[in-house]
């Protein structure tokens, strides 16, 4: 970041990820392990969100509970993780990629705001939201035909959908029957999804720290001590909170209707338009909202997660150069 920074800038950027001084090369490796973590940790709650999206009217798990519980009593544990090796598979080199757009994109966005001198929170919410939408994008690429793929494997059997023996052989199904578009489907809704998703969740994140730090006095005076590590972590906590509930309120429907596309099969095959069609007919314009609750608890839990190791691999592997700080 540059030298001499103002006071504002001098006692946030101690609460927040400098891309030019990390080293990258370690970044990316122990990144990589502790995301993966994370992704082990949560990837039932996907599972969960995703059959309750897709479920018809008439199955009898209305809840995540009910679901959660009726898979455990068919499949054990193993039935909460289907699908997850295609998603591992795919989430390092799609995070790699989101991560690198996400931090490079921002410190552009951040200079390109900053001659309009518009409010910290303001800033904040501009810059992460561009660079969050930005970094979907770029992601979604690698991100759209690993969704495709594990989200058949999620729901295989239930709710009368098709079974496989694996992520290869749904891959070379969906191949034979639509040719590679197929692995593709629900891009564009994807892009809708998570993009605006991403942005919001960035958004909010940016611009509700800076809100809590202002509350708590921080930021006014750059003489002031830094803040304490758990208070850093406690702010950043509560910040991936409200992101997760705003972003999961905005685009919850769009995720219900792009998971109904993708897990359909190619006989089966609906438009967009028909599915929001069938969801209000059956359900009223709660059917958009099919795994709120899990998404929102995903999406706060990732969100918080991702942000608490980025604090750890911030501390741990910035690079020892004073001509940059």
């Amino acid at each position: 970041m540059a030298a001499a920074p103002s006071a504002r800038a001098h006692s946030y950027g101690q609460t927040e990820i400098n891309w030019d001084k990390l080293d990258k090369t370690k970044f990316y490796v122990v990144g990589a392990g502790l995301f993966t973590g994370v992704t082990v940790a949560l990837y039932p709650v996907s599972v969960v969100k995703t059959r309750m999206q897709v479920a018809s009217k008439d199955v009898a798990e209305k809840n995540a509970f009910s679901v959660i519980r009726a898979m455990l009593k068919a499949d054990g544990v193993p039935g909460l993780y289907r699908g997850f090796g295609t998603v591992i598979t795919g989430a390092i080199p799609a995070r790699i990629i989101f991560l690198t757009a996400l931090e490079t994109t921002k410190v552009a966005a951040l200079k390109m705001v900053e001659p309009f001198k518009l409010s910290e929170p303001t800033e904040a919410a501009i810059a992460n939201g561009l660079a969050g939408m930005i970094a979907s994008l770029f992601s979604q690429a690698v991100f759209v035909p690993i969704d495709v793929v594990s989200q058949k494997l999620m729901v295989q059997g239930y709710s009368g959908h098709a079974k496989y023996s694996g992520g290869l052989d749904v891959a070379r199904k969906v191949i034979k029957s639509e040719g590679i578009r197929g692995l593709y489907r629900g891009f564009g809704l994807s892009v809708m999804t998570y993009s605006p998703s991403s942005a919001v969740w960035w958004a909010s994140y940016g611009s509700s720290q800076r809100l809590i730090w202002s509350l708590l006095g921080q930021g006014i005076d750059h003489e002031e001590v830094a803040p304490s590590q758990s208070k850093i972590m406690s702010v950043q906590a509560t910040g991936g909170i409200v992101a997760g509930a705003t972003a999961s309120c905005i685009t919850t429907p769009l995720d219900t209707i792009k998971t109904r596309l993708q897990v359909m099969g190619y006989e089966k095959q609906k438009t967009a338009r028909q599915v929001v069609k069938g969801l209000i007919m059956d359900e009223g314009w709660k059917g958009l909202y099919r795994g709120l609750g899990p998404r929102f608890f995903s999406m706060s839990a990732w969100g918080t997660s991702m942000i608490l190791t980025y604090e750890y691999l911030n501390g741990e592997f910035l690079l020892d150069n004073p001509d940059m700080a």
